[in-house]
Parts: structure tokens; sequence; C-alpha cells
């Protein structure tokens, strides 16, 4: 895999500042978290782990490689060493499959090394297995290959054991390395042998430097805590994490973990006193017990212990206990409500437990894992005094999440250990760990616990079970939750519950035997309510001088969009503005298709910002970037007023009245001029096509307020509508990476058609010429060989705007046409008019044959030119595949290429997803699977329903580019079963699911597996 380190999803840095002493209670942005050392300034550190495809979310401060690094005399000596721990050393190949606790969904490479060559137990991080759904495989030296799966992730310290098949390792002899951490030693020279920046093996080296350091803080995800690390200098970076760390004679005497990314080459690894004890339970059959007391400690040497009350006589005896050590340990966090709460309190210096003086934490982890239920003794000093308390050993295992439930496309569980200790909270209440779908708030990051839902507490996630299966389809809830980073602030808001997208309530639980997280459904969902009529009144406008202006307010609707697939290149999950009614009898409302792309959507309408109803889709204009969507109007008791529409073009230099809608939803006017009329060229997004309105004119107005707004219209003094003003989505700039938006009018006479022809129960069925124009001057017409009496013609013809029309680029046509508009033809004319602005080209719409005139390499032409059928521009068929969203190359792909190589088009990806780890990418074109040919959706979905579950096949497929390419991947269906999505209208949503899995089809319903379209917030 490509890419630079990563660490959990990218190769992470403490904000600011390098720290062993964990972020103050409820920190905000890092900005208050202590540094570590008195020693060391201020560097970045990181876990070091991995290198995957996405480059945008790694850090580009990565060490540099080394494919070994020591003296030529050392080779010599190590060499027999290294031939031995390489065969044991494998590089991790993997997907974190949904995002869980700290770790979002990823996709990702590491190291691990053998440790139980018989039973086929292998040694890696923590992070690296993950705390939620792990999927992966482990590649030997001599590329076998077999797969892996956890049989024990730690809850707190950084490591993780991994099972696979020893018999499938049949071409090289596995012995397994011994863990020795006994032999860790400072001075001791040793080696980091491992898959380093995603290189396929390479040898560090280093020194042991210190044994007492402080777990490394890596901000706001995973940390190790309450261990000692040890440090050297040996300049490993991403993909190396869990590396053996190995002396001379091939013992392994610590785990890699982490370094420091500003050029020191500074490295953390984990001892492995941990690691052994639990490498010995589960090869004995035993439970790995972990006490915990919900108290984080750190070393603090001598003098600062001093400084916080120590008394001579207790130094003098540690000291004399333990000669060789310089640090003690010094209470840092203390959880609310945990056994350690009002016993232990910040800054107590330990010095007894049961009796035994202590300064270690691998002591201290031996007394709490053996008294797990049990009472001890802890012995401490504060400020000078010696206090003694008796505290009861909790189970760390019932505190760290093993289970969680997805509702409404978001996932949730009990918060972890790993939060509440990062933000010294209590171990008490429902996390979100994907917010996604129902739950996506308005702040998209992780972090959210919640406090109520449906005006009902939720302590905890088996209360938060049951409230929401009280909670009937389509309801609309108040839901109360905190954001760990500022827990001083409620925040309220409505949710509206989706059961029908993600109909299935699941719990998933995971399972160490198998290292799969099973799937259970968790009953049926509620059906919706049935609707019922509500009344509401509109706002006036104060000051407003013309009351026909002042009654258009009626005819305003706020419209949200939620799209629980992505389509069509489309960016977003969720779109609102605000819609035009045009028929209050029947419910149309005109809005832009930047809000609602297409019809595979939830649409809500609220009138006069009371009532809320459904909506749906009823018409998409292929080009014009409006859409028509329908409510019931029985269902609302309101003056709501149809727009009036002007059939009259706006012309430059007009005046007219701008109503309209800012950012936060607040009306604002003012009179405005139309500055200019012109065909409209947004730019087409290369790196994901979508949407764009092409011929069509736009307005501009010399009012700011067309720049705040991106809803309203212009309208006459009278109150009759001139023009939308519309949002326009386009290209997303290249140094942001953010979608740049455009707010333009579109004249209310091209629509009248359209419009017309809904209102009288007919579904327009536009057709189309399958070209984009650009206007030309006269000036570059004369030498394109338009002759002086056409150019008088045009002069004659609009006198405003003396251009024509040339042929930009052509949308590729499924079906080749003889007769056909080619890149470089001036349209003189269409059915005998001369096309001077790009609205004369509207003829277009209703005619299946256009007589045209046109000048082509300099030569006069007459042609006959057939149009396509617009509803076959539009999306009504996805699969969701290995968690690749694939559809037909929707028209914004066919607007910019030349040649479609298959009907099977990747649109989006779900980070870790098989997809995602092998490399199938957005606008890419699948064009065989196995070496049969798929050239549409059906063909392929019946040659990958010939694989067998977890096993390989191979994809050919073609860039955008058209560069063809073959890649390997693995099938999943255990978490991404493969999913049909078909437009139905004979299903309540508009659309027919369809899930396989296995030899099996289920209709309507998703089966066992996590979502892998409901609102994902991972989704690319």
């Amino acid at each position: 895999m490509n890419g630079t380190a990563a660490s959990t999803g990218g190769k992470r840095k403490a904000d600011g500042s390098l720290q062993a002493s964990p972020p103050a209670k409820r920190p905000v942005n890092g900005s208050n978290k202590p540094s570590i050392d008195t020693d060391m300034t201020t560097p970045d550190i990181s876990i070091d782990d991995v290198s995957y495809d996405d480059r945008s979310d790694a850090d580009s401060d990565i060490h540099p490689v080394a494919m070994y690094v020591g003296t030529p005399g050392s080779l010599g000596e190590w060499q027999d060493t290294i031939q031995k721990v390489v065969r044991n050393v494998v590089a991790i190949r993997f997907c974190q499959t949904c995002s869980f606790d700290t770790d979002g969904a990823l996709t990702s490479e590491a190291t691990g090394y053998v440790v139980d060559s018989e039973r086929g137990y292998i040694m890696t991080n923590r992070h690296v297995v993950g705390s939620g759904p792990f999927w992966g495989h482990c590649v030997f030296d001599n590329h076998e290959e077999v797969d892996c799966y956890p049989v024990y992730r730690d809850p707190i310290h950084d490591f993780g054991i991994l099972r696979y098949d020893p018999k499938a390792i049949k071409y090289m002899h596995v012995d397994g390395l011994t863990l020795s951490p006994d032999l860790a030693k400072v001075g001791t020279e040793i080696r980091v042998v491992g898959n380093d920046a995603g290189e396929k093996l390479s040898i560090l080296s280093g020194v042991i430097s210190r044994l007492d350091r402080n777990a490394p803080e890596y901000g706001d995800g995973y940390s190790d805590f309450n261990t000692c690390y040890y440090q050297a200098n040996a300049a490993a970076s991403g993909g190396s994490s869990g590396s053996p760390v190995v002396n001379k004679d091939g013992c392994a005497v610590a785990l890699q973990a982490g370094g420091r990314s500003d050029g020191a080459s500074t490295d953390y690894f984990l001892p492995l006193d941990r690691p052994l004890r639990a490498l010995q339970c589960i090869q004995q059959g035993k439970p790995v017990t972990r006490g915990d007391i919900q108290c984080q400690f750190l070393l603090k040497p001598f003098d600062e212990c001093r400084r916080l009350g120590l008394t001579p006589e207790w130094e003098s005896a540690t000291r004399k206990a333990f000669p060789e050590e310089t640090n003690m340990l010094v209470a840092e966090i203390v959880l609310p409500s945990g056994p350690s709460d009002s016993k232990i309190e910040e800054g107590d210096v330990l010095i007894k437990v049961n009796g035994e003086l202590l300064t270690q934490f691998i002591r201290l982890d031996d007394i709490l894992d053996s008294n797990v239920g049990n009472t001890i003794k802890f012995h401490l000093q504060r400020g000078g005094e010696d206090i003694e308390v008796d505290i009861e050993v909790s189970d760390l295992h019932k505190i760290t999440p093993d289970r969680f439930v997805t509702v409404g496309g978001a996932s949730f569980h009990d918060i972890s250990y790993q939060q509440a200790r990062l933000y010294g909270v209590a171990v008490q209440g429902v996390y979100i760990c994907e917010a996604a779908g129902s739950f996506r708030f308005d702040n998209t990051d992780n972090g959210f616990i919640v406090q109520s839902v449906d005006q009902k507490a939720v302590p905890d996630l088996d209360t938060f079970i049951e409230v929401m299966k009280q909670i009937p389809d389509r309801a609309r809830v108040v839901v109360t939750y905190k954001h760990l980073r500022d827990l001083h602030t409620l925040n309220t808001t409505i949710v509206y519950v989706d059961r029908h997208w993600s109909a299935k309530m699941k719990m998933a639980v995971r399972n160490d035997v198998t290292g799969l997280w099973d799937f259970s459904d968790l009953g049926e969902p509620l059906p919706p309510v049935a609707p019922v009529r509500r009344s509401a009144s509109f706002i006036e406008l104060d000051h407003m001088p013309h009351l026909g202006i002042a009654s258009l307010i009626r005819s305003f609707v706020h419209v949200n969009c939620s799209m629980p697939v992505k389509l069509d290149g489309f960016p977003k999950n969720r779109r609102w503005g605000m819609g035009l009614v045009i028929d209050a009898d029947k419910g149309l409302v005109l809005i832009s298709r930047a809000v609602v792309p297409y019809d595979l959507c939830d649409i809500t309408v609220t009138i006069a910002d009371s009532i809320m109803v459904e909506g749906k889709v009823v018409f998409l204009h292929p080009l014009q970037n409006y859409a028509v969507i329908k409510y019931d109007p029985a269902l609302v008791d309101a003056p709501v007023v149809s727009a009036r529409l002007s059939d009259q073009h706006l012309t430059q230099g007009a005046k007219t009245y701008f109503l309209g809608y800012n950012r936060i939803s607040r009306v604002v006017h003012g009179s405005t001029t139309v500055t200019e009329i012109t065909a409209v060229a947004i730019p087409a997004n290369s790196g994901a096509p979508r949407y764009r309105a092409v011929n069509v004119d736009a307005i501009t107005i010399d009012s700011n307020l067309g720049v705040s707004c991106g809803s309203g219209v212009l309208v006459a003094e009278d109150g009759t509508v001139q023009a939308l003003w519309l949002q326009y989505l386009g290209e997303r700039s290249p140094n942001n990476q953010r979608d740049e938006e455009y707010h333009l009018g579109l004249g209310t006479p091209t629509l009248l058609p359209v419009i017309s022809a809904i209102q009288r129960g007919e579904t327009p069925s536009l057709r189309m010429l399958s070209v984009e124009f650009r206007s030309i001057h006269m000036s570059q017409a004369r030498v394109m060989g338009v002759s002086d009496e056409w150019i008088k013609k045009v002069t004659q013809a609009n006198r405003s705007h003396h251009q024509l029309f040339m042929v930009s680029k052509r949308t590729f046509e499924r079906v080749n046409h003889p007769v056909s508009l080619l890149e470089g033809d001036v349209v003189l004319t269409l059915n005998g008019k001369i096309c001077t602005t790009i609205s004369d080209f509207d003829v277009m719409y209703s005619n299946e044959v256009l007589d045209a005139v046109v000048v082509r390499n300099c030569e006069e032409m007459h042609l006959q030119l057939p149009t396509v059928l617009a509803d076959d521009m539009e999306t009504h068929h996805a699969v969701s595949f290995c968690g690749a969203i694939l559809h037909r190359p929707h028209l914004a792909v066919r607007q910019q290429i030349s040649k479609l190589h298959s009907e099977v088009y990747v649109s989006s990806r779900i980070r870790g997803s098989p997809a995602y780890q092998y490399g199938l990418a957005p606008t890419n074109f699948i064009t065989h699977v196995n070496g049969e040919s798929t050239p549409d959706l059906e063909s392929f979905i019946a040659a990958t329903r010939k694989i067998p579950d977890n096993t390989y096949f191979r994809i050919k497929a073609v860039t955008f580019d058209s560069v063809p390419w073959v890649i390997t991947m693995k099938k999943n269906d255990h978490y991404f079963p493969t999913m049909e999505w078909i437009k139905d209208g004979n299903e309540p949503c508009g659309w027919r699911r369809v899930t396989y899995e296995g030899n099996q089809v289920f209709q309507g319903e998703a089966t066992d597996g996590i979502p892998t379209v409901a609102g994902n917030a991972e989704m690319e």
C-alpha cells in the first residue's frame, strides 16, 4: 500500500507537545495538556503502525526509511539472529471495519511476530488489533499468506494477540520468538525487525536508553497508560507497529509501539511482562484476568514527589529498597464513581500495596490482575500525611465495551474506560461511536454521549435499546447529548428516526473464539404513525414596501434532504434549502438539485416553520439544476400560496427585488439590478464527477444578498416570481478540499413547460442533445467559418447579445447515432430559429429530432439531430459490494469522459472495507471479474455471486483516464454483504433493497452485518 505513516487511520500527533502525562480533565482542543518530561522539548509523537492510501489523512512528518541501520562490524554479529527473527515476523494487512470506541474505520498494515508456532499466536499492538471489528491476514517472509483474527486485545496496554492456522504455512519453518522481558536493560543493543514505512521488511538498530518512561499520549484517540515504556533511538516509522524488539540472542525484549515524528530518532517500546502473562493464560486456556481501580498513576522523580509531600523517611526507605529506582507512582486522574473515588486523590504518592513497598507499574499490575473482585490495601502519602485505604479491585474487562448496537444508521456502545480516562469522567453513559444517519449531529466529530431520547434518560446501552424499540419509524423525537470535549453544555436536537433504509436494529457482540463480531436482530421496527393534519401561520415581513412581495413569504417552505447512500459522486449525506411552492393545491415545490440531487432519499418539508410533512421527488431536471418535490397538502392547515411565475425573460439592467434566505434560514430582502445573464459555466469536478448545471442561462445581481443566500427568488413589485435563486454545486477546491458552491438565478420562463405538465398530472418526458455548449463571440465565429451573412442575421436576431454557441464537449452516448454534433461545431439554427441565447436550445426538450444548421470545419451543414431521453440519465439501480457503491455511469461521468469502459462504475467506497483495502477507487470502471466480462450490473452480480466468501478473486478495472489494471480482492460477506438498491414505485420508499449472502437472497431487508451504506460517515 502506498502512503505515509498512519495509526489507526493516520499518523497521530499530540496537539503541539510531547505528553507522557495525560491531558487534564475535560481538555478542550488539547490546549491544557501538560508536557511530559522537564528534559524534553515539545516534539510530536505518533503511534507507528501503518501506511495506507488516504494520504490526506496521514501525517507527512515521518521518519526516513532505513532498510538496515548499523555499523559494518555489527552486521556479522547479528546475521544469524536476524535470519531467525525474520522468519517469525509477519506483515499484517487489515481492516477495522467500522468506528468503535476511539478507533475510526480504516484500512491499514502493520507488523507482528509469531510467539507460539504450534498454536499460531502472533503478538502485535492493541492499536493494530483495535477495539472493534477486525478483518485481516498476515504475510510471512516467504510471501505465504494466511488469515488471522484477534483472540485478545488488552483493554489498556498497547498489545493484542492474533491467531492463524499454523497448518496453512507449508513452505517455511516457523518456530516463534521467545518473550524475555527480563533481558531489557539500559545499554542493550537491539534490532527492530518489521514492516517499517510500508516496506516488506526493514531492520532498524538502536540501543535502549531508558526503562522508566511514562506511556506517551497520542491525543484524543487510543493511548496506553498505567505502564512504563522503554526508550531507544531506532528511528522506526509507520508500519513498524507490532515489530519485535530483539537482542543479540534473538529474544524479544519489547514491543515496538510509537515514537517521535519531529526528526528525532526516538522510539517507544512496550515492556513484555503483561503480554507474556496474557499469552501464557491463553495457551493454558485460562481467562486473562485484568484488574483496575479506575485511577491513573504516573512515574514521577523523587524531587517532584518531595514537592508533593513525600517525607524523608519514606524516601529513604524506598531508595534503600530500590537503589536503582529514581521514580515513584503518583495518582494523576481518579475517575468519578470508580473504586478509587473519594479514597485516592490526585497527587497522592503510592507507598505500599498490601503491605508491599512498590515503585513500579509492573508489580502494581501483578497485584491488581491477581486480585479481581478482592479488596486490597493502599498506603499513600498525601501532603506529608500517611493515608491507608481499602479498595475493591474491579474487572477491567467489564468496563471495556465488547458490543455495540446499530440503529437509524448510527452505532452506539457504553462509554469505554479509555474515553472516560481521557476526559476524567465516570465510566457511565451511551457513546455514539458512529454519529451518522439519524444521529448525525451538526458537529461531525465523534465524542457524543447521549443523555436522553424521547424525554427518557438513557444511562446505559440496555436502557437505550429499550427506548429505541418503542420509537416508530419516521418519528421525530427530542435527543439531548453532550460532547466529551464540552461536558458543560447540554445540547438538544430533534432527530428523525430512520427505520426504513436501516430497518433492523442490530446488536454486534465480540466473539474471541472466532475473532468475528456476531450480529443479532433486536426486533422489528414499529411502523410509522399515520400523520395528522396540523395548522400554522406564516410570519409577516416588516417594512416591506410592496404587499405582493410580502405575501410571497407564504410560498416558501424549508426542505431537508437526507440520503442514506452516496450515489452519483455527490459529496454529502444531508442538505437543506428553501423551496418555492408552485402549486399549493397539489403540494408541488421547486428546489435546487444541490439540495435534492437524486431520489433515493428522505425529504422533509417544513411549512410556516411549524408543520413538518414528508415529501417525495416528482421530477429531476437533467441540466437546469432544479427538482420538483411533492408533499400532501391535506396534512397542512396553513395559508400556503402558489407562487405566480413570470413568462417574461429578465433582461440585463432590469430592476428587480430579491427575497431570500441566508445561511441561518433568516429572511432577507432588498431591491437590486440584474447585472448579467449568461450561459452558466460551472467547472467540472474531475476527481469525483457529480451533477452540475449545463446549457442554462444564469442570472447575477449587484447585491451582496445573492452571495450570502443560497435560496430565494427575484420578484417583480406585484409579487410575480421572475427567477429562482438557487445553489449550484461546483468543483472541489484542490487547496482546502472544500466543495465550491455558486449562487445564481434561473429565469422562470424556462420552467413553465415542465411545471405545466406536472400540474396536469403528467410525468415530463424530456429529451436532450448530448452535448455541452459554450458561447463564442462573432470574431471567433468568423474564424471558425461562419459567413458574413450569418453574422449579420445574428446581429439582427439579438441586438443585446451578438453570440453563437459552439459544442465544447460531447456527452458519451450508450447508443451511437450516425448523425450527431461534434466538438467544435457552431450551431446556427435549431428548427429554423437562430440560437443566440442558451434558452433557444430549450426546443430540444420536446423534439425527438431537431433540424439543425451548423458550421463544421468552416463548412455549413444541415443535420437531422436525434435527441435522447433525459430520464435515462438518472440512477435507478445501485449495488453495494465489498464496501464499494456501484452504479451505471451517471450523466456527470458521461459529460467528462470520451469512452465508457463498462456500465459498472465505482461511485464511492467505505473506509475499512475490502474495496478500500485493495485499492478499488471511485471513478474506476469494473470490466471483468475472474476473467468474466461484466458490462453491466446484472452480469457483475451474477459473476460475484459465484465467489465463495473470504476467498480471493480478480477484478479487471479501468481508471477514469483509460488506464487498465488488475487487482485481487478478498470477499467479505460477514461485514459487507452484497446489496442492491432498485428503484421501484411500488415500494413506500420508492426503492427496493435486495441483499445477497452466500446462496441466500433477502428481499427488502439487510441481513446480519454492519450497515455499509446507511449514513456511514466514513464513506468517500
